[in-house]
């Protein structure tokens, strides 16, 4: 076969690709273990960003693992509100459990204001510790939801008395950027911060208008400056507070753990 025919050409190319997919395969199943590692390093990331407990995105791993030590992880069930002892929250995934026929739900069309059709049975919470007096400052709750392009997901972190906001954060999503991507600006997120998520009924009322919240308005605890020209993500936005923080979310367990505290004052 002479070496500049177009067979030969062919062969070569074919034998160089075979050999390349060789070694890309290799790297993958090598480094697969890493990359999930760095997954894992990355969702902290992104928790300690939005409760506020890291200021700077390029936080170094090793504070990152200083920071953990004092937040506690929970699998709660979301139907009873209880902490299950029996689901090691190392172990546990939210994402892969609301895929699993054994540990999902299908949410009914009424109540999938979030547009995601199915959640896992169960989720993993967050509490920050004070080591020092033993007592609970915060708790971080995974949310997530149907956006224009994309499912966000993030975390949301209430203050210890389980109702006042203190930080916001999506780790990922495709929304567009300079309209639905702004979800990602650390001003607009700043804004959440002391918003109130229930009114006095108990019922979710914190959400996203058009336009800007005026500091004289009577009801501005619960509303949050909507995004500019990204209509649907911020609806999107409120349709996920409304079902992460509604019955069928972790109001079970929020209203468990506060009258377990003695200090559920709204009405049921």
């Amino acid at each position: 076969m002479q070496k500049d025919s177009f067979t030969g050409t062919l062969v070569v190319a074919g034998l160089i690709c075979i050999v390349c997919s060789f070694f890309v395969s290799g790297a993958a199943i090598t480094l697969k273990d890493k990359q999930e590692e760095n997954k894992v390093l990355d969702i902290k990331k992104n928790l300690l960003l939005a409760s506020g407990l890291a200021k700077d995105s390029k936080i170094t791993e090793e504070e990152i693992e200083i920071a953990f030590q004092n937040i506690q992880a929970q699998v709660i069930d979301l139907e009873t509100g209880d902490v299950l002892e029996d689901i090691a929250p190392e172990s546990f995934n939210q994402r892969k459990a609301a895929k699993d026929q054994t540990m999902n739900k299908t949410i009914s069309a009424e109540d999938d204001v979030a547009g995601i059709k199915q959640r896992s049975k169960y989720a993993k919470i967050y509490k920050v510790i004070d080591t020092d007096q033993q007592t609970t400052q915060m708790y971080i709750f995974p949310i997530h939801g149907k956006g224009l392009w994309s499912t966000l997901y993030g975390f949301l972190a209430l203050d210890n008395d389980l109702q006042t906001v203190k930080g916001i954060g999506f780790y990922e999503h495709a929304e567009t950027p300079g309209l639905g991507g702004e979800v990602d600006n650390p001003q607009w997120k700043a804004t959440w911060q002391g918003k109130k998520i229930y009114d006095e009924d108990f019922e979710v009322r914190l959400h996203l208008i058009k336009g800007k919240v005026s500091e004289s308005d009577s009801q501005n605890l619960f509303k949050i400056d909507g995004l500019s020209g990204a209509t649907i993500t911020s609806n999107g936005v409120t349709h996920l507070i409304d079902y992460w923080f509604g019955h069928d979310g972790f109001k079970p367990f929020i209203a468990k753990h506060l009258q377990q505290e003695g200090s559920l004052s709204w009405k049921k």
